[in-house]
């Protein structure tokens, strides 16, 4: 079973590659530009008009990883605009040009965003709720899931929908790297009041998914939640990273009113709120349909991904 991967370059793109070809998957990586290397094929910029009929010849499955991303300062003048232009209109036509080659499945990564940036308290996301995106990032990776379905009901490509929450694993960057970084030096955090919950997925955890996806007959048509299944509050995720790293963790609280007024006033309002906020998914729709269970524990998770800071 060929499987076509996009993204093949990324985060978890490298990760899902090797894990593919260590179980026998032929895989393309369709990159770029520049001289694409064994394996890899040149596809140009993503968008409405790229041509990828010569990266899909013999696939049997795509996986599609490649996006623009949610970045904190967005520099783009309009950045809705700039995100439709990768996330809806590359992934359609995608999408388009794999049904008319007879690619019969589409995996595509989506994002708990969809959903919205957080959760009530002890109510956890899940697939079947009304989407709730509050970000252009987030929207447009609704707006693909939407231009999917509607293909695949026009087409009969059997396509597959993943929406992970932050991802964490070696060679991480962003908001839980910059963290660790602090729970590393030793920095004191004012966050020992934080009574919240939020889903994380280790890499290890998200491939092992996706790897189930390409195969498994059950996962058609549908769109699953992933996460570790262990929700940590942010006071315990602290001392999940101290503890990884061999550290102590440094926490003190500060009522969480006084952290959102002093967020606000040195313009910091959104990270404090991905501290402060609950976001729990609920991956039960995920475990029954695919008998699937995340092979590795958060520690285990954070240990692997943490192994020499």
């Amino acid at each position: 079973m060929k499987v076509l991967l996009t993204g093949g370059h990324g985060f978890v793109g490298r990760a899902l590659g090797s894990a593919l070809v260590a179980q026998k998957f032929p895989v393309t990586s369709a990159v770029r530009d520049g001289k694409p290397a064994r394996g890899e094929i040149a596809i140009g910029n993503i968008g409405r008009d790229t041509d990828w009929s010569a990266a899909l010849a013999g696939v049997a499955c795509i996986v599609h990883l490649a996006a623009r991303v949610h970045v904190m300062c967005d520099p783009a003048d309009d950045p809705l605009a700039a995100f439709r232009a990768v996330n809806v209109d590359g992934t359609r036509r995608l999408a388009e040009q794999a049904a008319a080659a007879g690619v019969p499945r589409l995996i595509f990564v989506s994002s708990v965003k969809v959903n919205g940036e957080r959760s009530a308290p002890g109510s956890p996301l899940s697939a079947a709720d009304t989407p709730a995106s509050a970000d252009p990032y987030g929207l447009s990776k609704w707006e693909a899931e939407q231009a999917l379905r509607e293909i695949a009901a026009r087409t009969g490509l059997a396509t597959v929908i993943v929406r992970p929450p932050l991802i964490y694993g070696a060679g991480m960057t962003g908001n839980l790297a910059r963290l660790a970084g602090l729970v590393r030096r030793g920095v004191p955090l004012p966050l020992g009041a934080v009574d919240n919950l939020r889903s994380f997925v280790g890499l290890e955890n998200l491939i092992d998914l996706l790897v189930r996806c390409v195969r498994h007959p059950r996962a058609a048509g549908q769109t699953f939640m992933v996460s570790d299944g262990e929700d940590l509050s942010t006071p315990a995720l602290i001392h999940q990273l101290a503890a990884a790293m061999g550290r102590r963790a440094r926490l003190f609280p500060v009522p969480v009113q006084w952290l959102r007024a002093g967020a606000r006033l040195v313009g910091r309002a959104d990270e404090i709120e991905r501290l402060i906020d609950s976001l729990q998914v609920d991956i039960r729709h995920t475990c029954e349909t695919l008998d699937w269970r995340p092979p590795v524990s958060v520690a285990d998770g954070l240990r692997r991904a943490l192994s020499g800071w």
